[in-house]
């Protein structure tokens, strides 16, 4: 599982690199102590089943990083590898993911991105998520507004 958190962080580093930077923060470095907790966070939620993910062949071109929620399923990140965005990718994975909750007899998925990521706002209107609120990010990390949305089944 560990290599293949490996690939999870390696998908997701490259495709959220240019939103973090956008929103003036940035990765830990591959070295640093946070970078190895992330990998093996990543390799237990693969363990656990909260992360989903897109295969070409046997690479990782696309995850989603779930938090189970009483009766929602929060989606805390999806990534697709840069080389593959605007393939398809993120809609097969959000299509994926809504199928699998709704199956668990789940009431809705929620998401939040940042209000300046408007390409990501159309994704997930297309999927059906509307926007529910308008607000600071919780972790606090940075200044910029989240738009807060819902998938109600």
């Amino acid at each position: 599982m560990l290599a293949e958190g490996e690939e999870v962080v390696r998908v997701i580093r490259a495709a959220f690199t240019p939103y973090l930077r956008a929103l003036g923060r940035d990765f830990p470095t591959d070295e640093s102590a946070e970078y190895a907790e992330e990998r093996e966070r990543f390799a237990a939620e693969l363990g656990r089943g909260e992360i989903y993910i897109a295969l070409d062949g046997e690479r990782i071109v696309g995850a989603v990083r779930t938090k189970p929620q009483a009766k929602d399923l929060y989606i805390h990140t999806i990534a697709v590898d840069p080389v593959r965005q605007g393939t398809g990718v993120g809609s097969w994975l959000l299509e994926q993911i809504d199928e699998m909750a709704r199956a668990r007899g789940l009431g809705s998925l929620s998401l939040e991105t940042a209000e300046m990521a408007m390409a990501n706002i159309r994704l997930y209107q297309r999927h059906g998520f509307e926007i529910v609120r308008h607000g600071p990010p919780d972790h606090g990390l940075d200044p910029h507004t989240r738009v807060y949305m819902v998938k109600t089944f």
